[in-house]
């Protein structure tokens, strides 16, 4: 029987729990002078997960994982998976009537156990060794894979001046909780923390109507994703170009920009998050900036396709500084430019005017696409895909003639099937008329003052 990828993760975590215990037992039988079956805790040989097939101990083994950093590791999943381990730390120092402060460690607003601080990962790792302790610190820094891969992280509850680092509360990242426990890939809710929606489609590439030229620069970005570490790495263009890939799609509404980038998503397997501007930009002075960091932040190393609808909004035209708002403005947009300049993933931006974009953005940009209104032939394959279901065409319905004499983009074709969908059912039938379409048609120009 086929062992599931959630009971290989349980298994091997348990072997890491019951070898952590021992760490933690002979750290404190140590610091108290107290009689131990071993004079250092390095001394306690972790589970070997060379050959193993669970998540966790591929992850360690990928690395590879020091001691120190298997202890860290362990750590952050405590409390999530065994929160009644750190119990022993709340022992009271009677001297003081209090914790032992070397313990660390914080009590959450609704968790019942210890929410494990730099301090107490400290403490287990190097007691009162000063060298040690200073060694340590180099694990919860910015360039360390713990921070670059999102892996853990030290995380302040409360914001508080002055407070020292380590007093930080040890957390692991949602993604490798999901991948460490249940193996399921992490898939962020949209909230203020995470302010972008995975969108997708159930339509294919046959289903969008592009010209030649559209076609071979989606093409360029699909060979991107697909052999971009290879061109990287093994071409060695690391030394000479930036990671990620960066592509600007503009053209009037309708024209198939959001439905390109889900599909370019579905095309690799990769997930499109569309982020919602509304959340991100924000009229006090630098929350824009830490909105859109956070998303970025979370995004990166995940295989995620960044997509910025109408983008101008965020990303508009730097101006003169005739103001403090004008300063604030132009810092936002060099922020931007210079967080998408950075990101190693796939970014998306939207707009339906190339003008309204700030011109620094095609010097960073490996592709800018234009997505015009198609032409005749395009508008009548629009027209056919679009009632060629169950619905059944009046013998007054020429397509070919609509499709000549109205110059209306996928997205508005497909406004005009709903209407005509709706005219149908109201008769309690499925045959469209003529006067639907038309009706339709008239209704999608109303929209844009052309009637």
């Amino acid at each position: 029987m086929e062992v599931s990828t959630l009971e290989l993760n349980a298994r091997d975590i348990q072997l890491e729990l019951e070898w952590f215990r021992q760490v933690l037992d002979t750290r404190i039988k140590l610091y108290f002078n107290n009689e131990s079956t071993h004079s250092s805790i390095f001394d306690i040989t972790p589970p070997d997960f060379s050959n193993s097939e669970s998540n966790y101990g591929k992850l360690v083994s990928h690395y590879p994982m020091s001691f120190s950093e298997r202890v860290i590791l362990i750590m952050a999943l405590i409390p999530h998976v065994r929160p009644n381990m750190f119990d022993i730390l709340y022992t009271k120092n009677e001297n003081f009537n209090r914790g032992f402060t070397e313990f660390g460690g914080i009590n959450g607003k609704y968790h019942g156990g210890m929410l494990p601080t730099g301090e107490t990962v400290n403490f287990i790792l190097s007691g009162e060794n000063l060298s040690s302790r200073f060694q340590l610190r180099y694990l919860f820094e910015d360039d360390h894979y713990f921070h670059l891969h999102n892996i853990l992280h030290l995380e302040p509850l409360e914001k508080g001046q002055g407070e020292p680092k380590l007093s930080n509360v040890l957390n692991i990242s949602e993604e490798y909780l999901s991948l460490l426990t249940t193996g399921k890939p992490y898939k962020p809710d949209y909230s203020t923390n995470f302010p972008a929606k995975l969108i997708t489609t159930k339509l294919e590439w046959k289903d969008l109507i592009l010209n030649d030229n559209v076609r071979e620069e989606i093409d360029e970005i699909l060979t991107w994703i697909k052999h971009g570490n290879t061109l990287m790495e093994e071409w060695g263009l690391n030394a000479k170009i930036k990671r990620g890939f960066r592509a600007m799609f503009y053209g009037p509404p309708g024209t198939g920009k959001t439905l390109t980038a889900c599909l370019i998503g579905k095309t690799l397997g990769l997930d499109v998050y569309r982020i919602d501007l509304s959340m991100v930009v924000s009229k006090y002075i630098g929350e824009t900036e830490k909105n859109l960091a956070n998303v970025f932040d979370q995004a990166e190393n995940k295989n995620w396709i960044l997509f910025f609808d109408e983008a101008d909004a965020l990303f508009g035209k730097r101006t003169s500084t005739n103001s403090s708002n004008d300063r604030h403005a132009n810092q936002e947009v060099a922020f931007l430019l210079q967080k998408i300049e950075d990101f190693n993933g796939v970014v998306i931006l939207a707009s339906n005017l190339k003008g309204n974009l700030d011109e620094a953005f095609s010097r960073r940009f490996q592709s800018m696409i234009y997505f015009p209104l198609p032409a005749l032939e395009q508008r009548l394959s629009l027209w056919k895909n679009a009632f060629n279901g169950n619905l059944n065409l009046h013998s007054s319905v020429d397509l070919y003639r609509i499709a000549e004499s109205h110059e209306l983009a996928g997205g508005a074709i497909i406004n005009v099937l709903r209407h005509c969908a709706l005219r149908a059912v109201q008769r309690q039938n499925h045959e469209i008329h003529l006067r639907d379409i038309e009706s339709g048609i008239r209704k999608e120009q109303r929209k844009e003052g052309k009637a």
